[in-house]
């Protein structure tokens, strides 16, 4: 069962079983989850049927199930107007604010029926309170779904948890609101496990306090405090959850990237499958925002993973497909012809919408890589994360390939900063003097960035943080892959990064994940190899890592990998993480 499909799943058995008219009231969180994309209300107190671009579902889906109304639980809260011909199904994380919400809605109510079901587990308490306010009986059926996450892809989920810089600080500087992040992400992963009915085998991240208190936690939930709801009675092997921090691998958010679902993120930004192009110039209105999803989209599907040059190519593959039967659409002579056409009109809309939003989004990207000479920038980046090497002859290389760069008036400042970032995370050790000097070089250039923000980074994830052999220079077997990969040589010099969660995978296909460095939780350890392994990484996850995740799954190892993160970076959204947590860091009288 993939991720896609078990959401899916879920909102088919909310709906399916409910005949009749419905209004679906979603959450700021289930938004996410069920859909994506809300047309404004029209006017004060005044249901409108939204314009849905589903996660999971999309708007015909919505209307083959009867759902003509599509609504937030807070607008439910601002209208009067009875609906009784409506049954209403909630679909609503189960936080103290949405039972205090469904308490009010249900003191008068205003639809026919009330169909509540809750993205995770109710507490006896919330239950008692919908019981309480239920006076006139409205209230058909509670449920809870498991669905507490955001399905990005088959194999990738997120949280979208706003304050991801939480997980930087330690936990004297905001305990509570350490406490509400870590919860939120329990949250997410209890769901995962119980969607997929397994209770897994928990390792953490050894270095990281962070990804310890999350395993605890999470082995706490599992095996203690809800122990009879994760006890599936399978004889099947545990699956593994691997809990692991986002700091142990800070240069894959850092790195441009080249292949097509990442670089869209990367340059424009993708949200929950969206992609908003409403900044970029003159566009139809229908293509103001888009989707990128590989559930709804063919060519999408197919390309997603591909280098940018290919995309290319078959971009003007689907360009030159869609002229003739454009072409073949102006010989309309007979009533035949006609009738023909308008049997074949809506898939001839949505081939051109197609066209024209994959056009847009190259096009778009193009001009910035042109604009930022990412090719250029982009090229020493790889180099300092692949092949940067030991040695002071390799440090003086990069470190003039690099003060080139920032004296390069084409080159953008947070190029710059990913540049020094870069440098810095691979020779903190070994050129302090040279680090000064582009420290310096960066604030001359840069002004904007705060001083320090590198240092900080180091503070955060530097070599004394790491457990991963993040450069393949501590472990004989990376050291010996990497000598054989430069004698070699790469096929593509922009892609031939491969982010760290690459090596965790391999570590547990060929059952090499030291103990010592990924320590169990509790009594329950890994008798066999695992078929299936949940990587959760605190801080957020990236395409790149997604794609190499989706890969290794198509490898068919005899492991299926899920990847899931607290959010889905880029390099904009990691910096912005690093710098709230450095402002933080800095106000803050009780850091240690």
């Amino acid at each position: 069962m993939v991720l896609v499909s078990a959401v899916r799943d879920y909102i088919n058995r909310m709906l399916q079983d409910i005949s009749g008219m419905k209004v679906l009231i979603l959450d700021s969180s289930t938004v996410s989850i069920v859909n994506s994309d809300f047309v404004s209300q029209l006017g004060n107190d005044v249901f409108c049927l939204v314009s849905i671009v589903s996660v999971v579902y999309s708007q015909s889906d919505l209307l083959q199930k009867e759902v003509f109304l599509v609504e937030l639980v807070d607008s439910i809260s601002k209208s009067r107007e009875p609906m009784s011909h409506l049954k209403a199904v909630y679909f609503l994380r189960p936080t103290s604010e949405n039972i205090q919400q469904m308490r009010r809605q249900l003191a008068s109510p205003r639809f026919g029926e009330y169909h509540l079901f809750f993205s995770n587990m109710l507490k006896d308490t919330q239950l008692h309170i919908l019981a309480d306010s239920d006076e006139h009986e409205a209230v058909q059926q509670v449920q809870e779904f498991y669905a507490d996450f955001v399905a990005i892809d088959p194999f990738h989920f997120t949280l979208n948890i706003p304050a991801n810089h939480m997980y930087m600080l330690p936990a004297v500087v905001d305990p509570s609101g350490l406490q509400q992040f870590c919860d939120r992400v329990i949250d997410g992963i209890a769901a995962i496990f119980l969607a997929l009915k397994r209770r897994p085998v928990i390792r953490y991240q050894r270095t990281s306090d962070i990804a310890k208190r999350v395993a605890q936690e999470a082995a706490k939930l599992m095996y203690q405090q809800e122990s009879g709801l994760f006890d599936f009675r399978r004889t099947e092997i545990s699956p593994l959850l691997l809990i692991i921090d986002r700091r142990d691998d800070p240069v894959t958010p850092l790195l441009n990237q080249w292949t097509y679902q990442a670089m869209v993120h990367e340059l424009i930004g993708i949200q929950d499958n969206k992609v908003d192009l409403r900044n970029i110039g003159k566009i139809s209105k229908d293509q103001q925002e888009v989707v990128l999803s590989s559930e709804q989209d063919a060519f999408f599907k197919a390309n997603m993973y591909e280098n940018f040059g290919d995309i290319g190519l078959n971009i003007k593959r689907m360009v030159d497909e869609f002229q003739l039967v454009a072409k073949s659409n102006q010989s309309i002579q007979t009533i035949e012809d006609m009738a023909k056409f308008v049997d074949n009109y809506p898939e001839y809309r949505k081939m051109h919408g197609n066209v024209s939003k994959h056009v847009t989004l190259v096009t778009e990207m193009s001009k910035i890589v042109e604009e930022r000479k990412l090719m250029l920038v982009s090229q020493t980046e790889q180099e300092l994360a692949c092949n940067g090497g030991q040695g002071a002859a390799f440090e003086v290389v990069y470190f003039f390939a690099v003060t080139n760069l920032l004296n390069n008036e084409n080159v953008s400042d947070i190029d710059r900063l990913r540049l020094v970032m870069l440098y810095a995370l691979r020779y903190e050790k070994e050129s302090p003097v040279q680090l000064m000097q582009l420290f310096n070089k960066l604030a001359s250039r840069s002004p904007k960035y705060k001083p320090g923000l590198v240092q900080f980074l180091l503070k955060q994830a530097g070599v004394d943080k790491r457990t991963g052999d993040l450069y393949g220079n501590r472990d004989l077997l990376n050291i010996a892959r990497n000598m054989a990969r430069g004698l070699k040589g790469v096929e593509n010099v922009y892609t031939q990064h491969q982010p760290l969660v690459f090596q965790t995978m391999e570590s547990i296909v060929k059952g090499r994940v030291r103990d010592v460095d990924y320590p169990f939780i509790g009594n329950h350890f890994q008798q066999a190899r695992p078929q299936e392994a949940v990587i959760f990484v605190v801080g957020g996850t990236t395409y790149e890592e997604s794609r190499s995740v989706a890969l290794q799954n198509a490898a068919n190892s005899g492991i299926r990998f899920i990847l899931g993160g607290s959010a889905i970076l880029n390099s904009k959204r990691f910096l912005k993480d690093l710098e709230e947590a450095q402002r933080i860091a800095r106000t803050s009288t009780n850091l240690v």
